[in-house]
């Protein structure tokens, strides 16, 4: 598999996260966490969009051309894009004050699934995985979760697979895409310490997941059925968080990295952390679906 990677954006994010592709747009939908901002990278013009809020903001989703759904610390809140004002959907895990929301994403129906995680301490375990349904009624689908991350979906809808990073595992859960419901977990792919941790995933058009390496300077292909490591790419970044694929055709892998937690000679060697990358990997990926609600 030919590769080769780009440095699209010297961002110097904080905690770069949670890449979307807007098809409609063509632009790129990402956030830095720490920093609170959703940001929205138009490739053609080489332009980072930054809209900036108050407390940290983890995950984006496309709702319309004008709408996202965005995860704050707490709680489900619209993003009308042009006015770049937020109205709550569903205020979520008040009894946790140290918790926040991480990673998300939509599945076909529309639904948004996304966890949270203690900020303070993750081993505490503290955490939980959410699906906001298009009624706008929210249910929790796991907890005791360290540090909810990665989601993505089978090309058939029958599979949802998920990390909780602390585990340094890859878990498949049957899907039911009617009724938004998982069930009979199975762990298929695990890392070994010298990896890193499993971060954020996306899935490519021949079903194999592509997951990325905190810690591990890098990002994986992995075949789910098998739980083989089919390659790996080296990223300059020492913490690589998420990868979807985007751009006209869905060819290029945008990856997202972050400085945080580095000390001055881990940065003096990755100089590039923070920044956003593309990688021509060779295969296509699938379309990130919409909040339907």
């Amino acid at each position: 598999m030919l590769t080769e990677v780009e440095f699209v954006l010297d961002a110097r994010a904080t905690l770069g996260e949670g890449p979307c592709w807007n098809p409609e747009l063509q632009s790129l939908y990402w956030v830095d966490i720490i920093e609170n901002k959703v940001c929205i990278f138009d490739p053609k013009m080489n332009k980072n969009r930054e809209i900036q809020f108050e407390q940290h903001v983890s995950a984006v989703v496309p709702k319309s051309w004008n709408k996202a759904v965005v995860t704050l610390e707490d709680g489900f809140y619209e993003l009308h894009l042009q006015t770049e004002t937020l109205s709550l959907i569903r205020e979520i895990e008040s009894r946790f004050p140290n918790n926040r929301f991480n990673d998300g994403k939509c599945d076909a129906y529309g639904r948004f699934w996304a966890g949270t995680m203690n900020k303070v301490n993750p081993h505490e375990k503290q955490g939980a995985l959410y699906c906001l349904d298009t009624d706008r009624t929210v249910t929790m689908k796991l907890n005791k979760v360290g540090i909810s991350n990665g989601i993505a979906w089978s090309k058939d809808n029958q599979y949802m697979y998920y990390i909780d990073t602390l585990t340094q595992k890859v878990v498949r859960y049957r899907f039911h895409i009617q009724f938004g419901e998982i069930e009979h977990p199975v762990e298929i792919i695990s890392f070994a310490e010298e990896e890193g941790f499993p971060d954020g995933m996306t899935i490519d058009e021949e079903g194999m997941l592509w997951i990325a390496h905190w810690g591990g300077s890098k990002v994986s292909r992995w075949n789910p059925d098998s739980g083989e490591k089919l390659t790996a790419i080296d990223v300059p970044a020492l913490n690589v968080t998420s990868c979807t694929f985007g751009g006209p055709d869905l060819s290029d892998l945008y990856v997202t990295t972050a400085r945080d937690g580095m000390n001055e000679s881990q940065l003096e060697k990755y100089p590039y952390s923070g920044g956003l990358f593309k990688i021509k990997t060779g295969v296509k990926g699938t379309s990130a679906c919409f909040y339907k609600g």
